[in-house]
């Protein structure tokens, strides 16, 4: 998605004086998120939009050791938000007085535009949260079943229910597809730990396209 079509701010706010607060090194922290940020699919295509505050901690190196979502929406933009944060580890200047046990709390605000999204009601934007919930528990029947398959538990009638499953959440091989290009460009990023979740995912949707990338990137 261009980028002309989503406005992002981050803030950054720390429980102590500006003396001992960590400074984002690399380049400027907004940037450097618009530039690795991908809004997820399923929160694009419903119109859900907000503030994930996701709150982390660093070592004197810099690096997240700790980070969770502080408030979200327990949808896909939650996981996003927490990778984004994940992504800056490492790019911290930690002053020598900065306490590693304080949290600090990044608020990654998602937010689309050009998407006719100010048409929804809050009761659609609150049905869709609650149906991406809905989808989690029938994902986890899929992944069940074909992780039993793989284990050599065979089950015919099962095979026909979760096929059925697949279809109804839309798991198809141009879900696959687009998946396996996310997973893609967040290699490019050098964020492996987020593209290998998404090679698991497409194995655990019984597809072997994404192997050869498991194997190679996700040992």
């Amino acid at each position: 998605m261009p980028l002309h079509l989503l406005s992002f701010i981050f803030l950054l706010f720390a429980s102590f004086f500006s003396d001992d607060r960590p400074v984002f090194k690399d380049k400027n922290l907004n940037v450097f998120i618009s530039n690795i940020l991908i809004y997820p699919a399923y929160s694009r295509d419903n119109c859900l939009q907000g503030t994930v505050n996701v709150s982390f901690k660093l070592n004197k190196q810099g690096r997240i050791y700790h980070s969770e979502v502080q408030k979200g929406y327990g949808t896909d933009l939650d996981f996003e938000a927490l990778r984004v944060v994940r992504m800056t580890s490492g790019k911290w200047e930690v002053p020598p007085s900065h306490d590693t046990l304080v949290s600090m709390i990044l608020p990654v605000n998602f937010s689309l535009r050009d998407f006719k999204c100010e048409e929804l009601s809050k009761d659609e934007i609150n049905a869709a949260i609650n149906a991406y919930q809905a989808r989690k528990g029938m994902s986890e029947v899929v992944f069940n079943y074909y992780e039993k398959k793989e284990a050599g538990v065979i089950d015919e009638a099962g095979e026909i229910r979760v096929q059925a499953l697949k279809y109804q959440l839309g798991y198809d091989e141009q879900f696959i597809e687009k998946l396996l290009k996310q997973a893609q460009r967040k290699l490019k990023q050098e964020d492996t730990e987020g593209a290998c979740e998404d090679f698991l995912i497409i194995k655990r949707l019984g597809s072997d396209r994404s192997v050869p990338y498991l194997n190679q990137y996700c040992k």
